[in-house]
């Protein structure tokens, strides 16, 4: 058992009763109840505010929400702004070129048949058999082809490919994009490139286009293509950005037309039938090309034909009603390493005059080339003291020129070179 310590209570009464009358005491007794009594008249008064706003939230939320409904905020819509440039530049694009792009519709009068019983042996007695036959009652016009082109003009010039429009005995309209029909002309055909005109027969005032600069463009920027897709969704918008440059593709397409395409942009925007001959645009609305082609057998390439060779062809028919092209009258391969070993030549680049592979002639009878002496075996290594390579072909530079300019050739024959000068004819 332990022994608990005596305990003096009257002087511990006497400790505590001094502690209770000290100042100190006084002084915190009285702060602990003040901030008591704050914090509980804050907590009412923080309540009170709170259920107000609760009950107020409430009435509210009972005044506009119904069961099974939905509220309609009766506020007019405003218009939406993109908050990405890109977007926003897509909008801009399409709303400012919409109005100029228009569909081509190909009508032709067809013959209209109908079936009838006839007796092929006439009125033979005993011969009264009666055959079925399709009988020719007349013609009527039908559609059989659409495309796509765009207003180059305010008086009506309309630009789109030549396979559209080729076909000479078959009548066109355009369908602008507000739903107006107008019958229009066929002005004329590029002999070189896959480009044509028509005029709208009106004497109204259309939304031109605007034309951009095609040299200028680069691979990977934005592309817009806009069309007649499949000759049944008029103005189909598709987006894409430039895939490459100065292509060179072979394109065929119906009724036996076929063609080589130099220096042709390649783009993924989608391109489909129909769209032919409708604008390549960049982001700031102008248009860079004209869509011409797609690859089969293939997702996502397109191709165009650049704005700037098509601005020659406008300028052309304003001033001419005519599209020409200048006209050499040489067939030719031409020369790189490879080319250069199997022919055994002296120089890497040029532009060999050469048989055709069914034995087609080098030069053609009467031509600029053969007045000017050019001849089978020589090779043209420069036109217009420009070199010709394979990117930059003789095709290519002789397009830059009109009929009956005089152009000096430098030309390589039998290891010599030699001058000659040319003037150009004009191609049929």
């Amino acid at each position: 058992m332990y022994d608990l310590p005596k305990v003096n209570f009257k002087k511990q009464k006497e400790k505590i009763l001094a502690i209770i009358n000290s100042n100190f005491f006084k002084v915190t007794f009285f702060a602990v109840i003040i901030i008591v009594a704050f914090a509980f008249v804050t907590g009412k008064v923080s309540w009170y505010l709170l259920q107000n706003q609760a009950n107020e939230f409430l009435n509210r939320a009972k005044n506009e929400l119904k069961l099974g409904e939905f509220v309609v905020d009766e506020k007019p819509a405003e218009k939406y702004v993109s908050r990405v440039d890109y977007e926003q530049a897509i909008i801009d694009t399409v709303k400012s070129a919409s109005p100029s792009v228009v569909s081509i519709v190909i009508s032709k009068n067809l013959p209209v048949y109908e079936q009838q019983l006839i007796n092929p042996f006439g009125d033979v007695p005993g011969f009264d058999f009666q055959i079925p036959q399709y009988v020719q009652r007349g013609t009527e016009l039908k559609q059989v082809g659409a495309g796509s082109g765009f207003i180059v003009s305010e008086d009506g010039l309309v630009l789109t490919n030549k396979h559209v429009v080729l076909d000479k005995s078959a009548e066109y309209t355009v369908l602008t994009n507000d739903g107006k029909k107008y019958s229009a002309k066929v002005l004329a055909l590029d002999p070189v490139q896959d480009l044509a005109i028509l005029k709208i027969n009106s004497i109204e005032k259309f939304p031109a286009i605007k034309l951009g600069d095609s040299n200028s463009i680069e691979i990977g920027q934005g592309a817009i293509a806009i069309g007649n897709s499949l000759g049944e969704f008029r103005n189909t918008v598709s987006v894409g950005i430039i895939s490459g440059l100065g292509r060179t593709v072979f394109a065929s397409g119906s009724a036996g037309f076929s063609e080589t395409l130099e220096d042709i942009i390649q783009t993924d925007a989608a391109i489909n039938p129909g769209n032919s001959g409708g604008p390549l645009l960049n982001l700031k609305g102008e248009v860079i090309g004209v869509n011409v082609a797609m690859a089969q057998g293939a997702q996502s390439i397109g191709f165009a034909i650049p704005i700037n060779i098509a601005k020659r062809d406008i300028n052309q028919v304003v001033l001419t009603n005519k599209i020409t092209y200048p006209f050499l009258g040489v067939r030719y391969l031409l020369v790189d390493d490879k080319v250069k070993k199997d022919y055994e030549l002296s120089v890497d680049y040029g532009a060999l005059i050469i048989k055709g592979d069914n034995g087609e002639i080098a030069i053609t009878k009467d031509s600029s080339a053969e007045k000017a002496g050019i001849k089978e075996g020589d090779i043209i290594l420069e036109f217009g003291k420009e070199k010709v390579t394979k990117e930059n072909s003789l095709s290519k530079i002789i397009s830059r020129y009109s009929p009956e300019d005089s152009v000096e050739v430098k030309v390589m024959r039998n290891g010599s070179e030699i001058s000659l000068t040319v003037i150009l004819g004009e191609r049929n």
